[in-house]
């Protein structure tokens, strides 16, 4: 089985697109949240994620707030207004396809679970430590894939936690040993924030058992072009072009 693994989309068609092209051929996509917010294409991305002939999807953040699911509570001033923007644009239906999509984290198969946050919290950043080894505690399968932070990341455990990496460059390679289990971060495929500006996604083939982070560059002036043409805050359009 190979799996291609997208998160936090965030309504960037172009990126989407250049990411669903490079892929190459697959067995099933793992969509990990987040296909909404910041960008200009929500409506199409949702779509374009319908439209996949084999997939497994749950919800973001944005996802939820999009659809009313949750409030902006939680979100900064830029998030907030174009998450409000994006429930005021997009469809009736497309908002209640979105509004179902499950929460996770969910079970694929014997090895690989998926979340957007983590998997004890859906909501709640990977980023220190603690959360590794909070989550490392409640996995249910050897390999877990989460999204949310938009910055790839690996970690392992056997004896201990384990950083591999950084992922860098145009494919970074992970073998995974029968004996330990993994905590990946593939990146995000519309809003990167590791300083690499390209669409970062991820292929796992359980065979090899073998992850491989790609990147791949997309038309990222006609994403910040639709991004102000629509009226969302200009800093939205600038980071694309930053990976920040």
């Amino acid at each position: 089985m190979k799996y291609l693994i997208l998160s936090d989309i965030h309504a960037n068609l172009e990126a989407l697109d250049a990411t669903l092209a490079a892929a190459g051929q697959y067995d099933h996509a793992l969509v990990l949240g987040d296909l909404v917010g910041y960008g200009a294409n929500p409506d199409e991305v949702v779509d374009r994620i319908r439209s996949l002939p084999s997939a497994t999807l749950i919800r973001g953040n944005h996802d939820k707030v999009a659809t009313g699911l949750a409030t902006v509570e939680s979100f900064n001033h830029l998030a907030r207004q174009a998450i409000q923007w994006t429930a005021s644009t997009m469809s009736a239906d497309r908002r209640e396809w979105l509004a179902a999509l499950p929460a996770g984290p969910a079970t694929i198969d014997e090895t690989v679970e998926i979340c957007h946050g983590s998997p004890f919290d859906e909501d709640v950043y990977i980023f220190d430590d603690l959360d590794v080894r909070r989550a490392f505690k409640v996995m249910r399968r050897p390999l877990c894939l989460f999204g949310h932070t938009h910055v790839p990341a690996v970690f392992r455990f056997d004896t201990d936690i384990q950083v591999i990496g950084p992922p860098r460059g145009e494919r970074f390679r992970i073998a995974l040993a029968d004996h330990a289990t993994y905590l990946i971060n593939c990146g995000a495929v519309g809003q990167p924030r590791d300083g690499d500006p390209r669409a970062a996604f991820g292929l796992f083939d359980t065979d090899s058992r073998t992850l491989t982070v790609v990147r791949v560059a997309y038309d990222i002036a006609a994403a910040r072009a639709k991004i102000i043409a629509a009226g969302l805050p200009e800093v939205l359009a600038q980071r694309l072009a930053i990976g920040r």
